[in-house]
């Protein structure tokens, strides 16, 4: 469904992505790992015509990505959850949800909300609280729950456990998990390990602007044998 080839990205002359190439399957959930700063973010940014200066080939469902703008790459059944200032702050939970359902119909628009309080159930009981006052864990609950409820044919999730407390993280990875099921692709950037192997049937392994390794999740055993695999190598 989704195919990098030889993607280049640039930040000014900065050379961040440096040629990486993965794919990502219909009802597949793909995990993207590294250290900090070796351009994980900066890839899903790519994809989704964030920022950065591309090159290269970007193709979602056979069909080139490259130069359409966020909106159109939305409208084909892209979505995008970033790792910070992911919710209207000013606005409550609900209508935060019902921005990511806008176009579908009233009802449906329903059925998204109904779904978005299902995996979530702290989100129902704030549904009239304003998402500015929510918790950090909250708050990436809500970003998950308005970026699946307008039900993208792929999502790109970025660091979503990054910082939350082992419960939340269950609830951000069993929904994750769900989408795959229900045939979304999922290409997620965490270092979760319990995310990653619940979510996650492939990863790949990023070092300094390249991918480095493929790797099945069913390989690794314990979060350390993971680590070590991207650690391999470095100074």
């Amino acid at each position: 469904m989704l195919e990098l080839r030889d993607l280049h990205s640039y930040y000014g002359r900065s050379h961040i992505i440096q040629g990486i190439s993965l794919q990502v399957g219909q009802g597949e959930g793909v995990g993207l790992v590294g250290h900090n700063g070796v351009g994980k973010t900066t890839t899903l940014k790519s994809i989704m015509g964030l920022g950065p200066r591309t090159q290269g080939h970007v193709a979602f469902d056979g069909r080139e990505l490259r130069g359409l703008p966020v909106h159109a790459r939305a409208r084909r059944g892209l979505g995008f959850v970033p790792d910070s200032e992911a919710v209207f702050p000013t606005m409550t939970v609900e209508e935060n949800i019902r921005t990511g359902a806008f176009l579908k119909a009233r009802g449906d628009q329903q059925v998204c909300l109904d779904a978005a309080y299902e995996l979530f159930p702290v989100l129902a009981e704030r549904r009239n609280q304003l998402a500015g006052t929510l918790s950090g864990g909250q708050q990436k609950m809500l970003a998950l729950a308005r970026g699946l409820a307008l039900r993208p044919r792929m999502i790109l999730v970025d660091e979503p456990s990054e910082g939350l407390m082992p419960i939340n993280v269950d609830f951000i990875a069993r929904a994750l998990r769900r989408a795959v099921e229900e045939g979304m692709g999922v290409l997620v950037v965490d270092a979760s390990f319990h995310l990653l192997k619940m979510v996650c049937s492939r990863l790949y392994v990023m070092k300094r602007g390249v991918i480095t390794g493929e790797y099945r999740l069913d390989e690794f055993a314990t979060a350390d044998q993971l680590v070590a695999t991207y650690l391999k190598g470095e100074d």
